[in-house]
């Protein structure tokens, strides 16, 4: 094996322009892969994976299903082609069950950020919102504007929700948090969070300098364990 692409005969015309790139290498860190062992799993190169992380390029259908199957996801994952789909439109698998995870387990697929769901409740009913979140001192918070959705949960007990569901093999998991949150107006605490939100920038950009902080009663998960394939 070389560091160059390969030539399959069977190529697909699967430009990466970056974007395939940026999602194997996405993949790959979530599943705490590096790039030496990601290259035993698809019977290449080291020097290849970099190649297909950081360049764009074009890359042989066997070659991408191949690196789909060592990284658990489809080729469709990976070229972006089910970005605008719902997740879970795959069928459900022979054999699952729906398991209770701990909280350690619950904290560890938290992580240090990620996207979840917060929900609030007003005159007009309750509503779920995406915000980009990080995890500090046992508190889940995020970054939203003072008179926005997610600014609502602040003075109320709220439900926290983050998943991640793996279509390819109808695989997934949930972790839901439950607790007060509340508006972070002290200095030092907002200081705190700032030094470590480097990482929880929104998505949707705008100017948000309101931190809401939900300090958990309850972390609960579930997970759907497959036992065949």
């Amino acid at each position: 094996m070389t560091d160059r692409p390969e030539q399959d005969p069977d190529r697909t015309g699967l430009d990466a322009v970056g974007d395939v790139g940026r999602r194997v290498a996405a993949r790959r860190e979530f599943l705490g892969l590096s790039r030496e062992e990601l290259a035993l799993r698809t019977h290449s190169a080291p020097g290849y994976i970099e190649y297909v992380e950081t360049r764009p390029g074009v890359h042989g259908m066997s070659f991408m299903l191949r690196l789909a199957d060592a990284l658990g996801t489809s080729v469709g994952e990976l070229t972006g082609a089910t970005v605008d789909l719902p997740p879970g439109v795959g069928r459900a698998a022979y054999h699952p069950d729906l398991v209770e995870i701990g909280e350690e387990e619950c904290w560890k697929l938290l992580g240090s950020h990620g996207v979840g769901r917060v929900v609030t409740a007003d005159d007009a009913g309750p509503a779920v919102f995406p915000v980009n979140y990080l995890t500090l001192d046992g508190e889940i918070a995020y970054r939203t504007s003072p008179d926005s959705g997610p600014a609502r949960a602040a003075g109320h007990e709220t439900a926290f929700e983050v998943d991640h569901i793996d279509d390819a093999f109808s695989r997934g998991w949930s972790v839901l948090v439950v607790g007060e949150a509340r508006s972070v107006t002290d200095p030092a605490s907002v200081e705190r969070f700032e030094a470590a939100g480097g990482s929880s920038m929104a998505w949707a950009g705008g100017r948000r300098d309101r931190w809401i902080a939900v300090a958990p009663r309850r972390v609960t998960g579930r997970r759907i364990v497959v036992h065949d394939r």
